[in-house]
């Protein structure tokens, strides 16, 4: 037997917010109404749907300025990172996400988390590379990598 229920969260393989689908009586007895993911079809769950969205959408526009001002504390980073290297090329291992991570971190005092950070390559030779932070709600944060020589820089000084 099918029941009809309206959706209050999405639900993955079911639906979005907000779509009314037809599920099995057990389903939506046991698991979808006991979690709050989903009300039988009334006026009232419909209200109850516009506020949650509401409050949801109030939720999304604060996490989207905290993104943003997070991004405006990143923009036009440039990090330079020392490493050994085999021939003055190539890195003896290489620059890990851990190092960038805690370069940011002591370069514009914010605290990046590791699913954050997309790297194109892989960080093995000296040189210049493009990485992009992603604060999430549609907010990256593009920047240079540059890596040298550690032993270069010792000669120098």
């Amino acid at each position: 037997m099918q029941v009809e229920v309206m959706l209050m969260d999405n639900v993955k393989k079911l639906g979005k917010s907000g779509e009314i689908v037809k599920v099995a009586a057990g389903y939506a007895r046991n698991f979808l109404l006991p979690q709050g993911l989903a009300a039988e079809v009334t006026e009232a769950a419909k209200r109850r749907l516009k506020k949650l969205e509401a409050e949801r959408a109030a939720k999304a526009a604060e996490l989207k300025k905290a993104a943003l001002e997070v991004a405006r504390k990143l923009e036009k980073l440039e990090l330079t990172v020392s490493a050994p290297t085999v021939d003055g090329k190539k890195l003896y291992g290489s620059v890990s996400v851990s190092d960038l991570l805690t370069a940011i971190e002591a370069n514009r005092g914010v605290k990046v988390e590791r699913g954050m950070l997309d790297i194109e390559d892989s960080l093995r030779e000296v040189g210049e590379y493009e990485a992009t932070i992603d604060l999430g709600h549609g907010v990256t944060v593009k920047f240079k990598i540059n890596i040298l020589d550690e032993g270069a820089q010792e000669a120098d000084a």
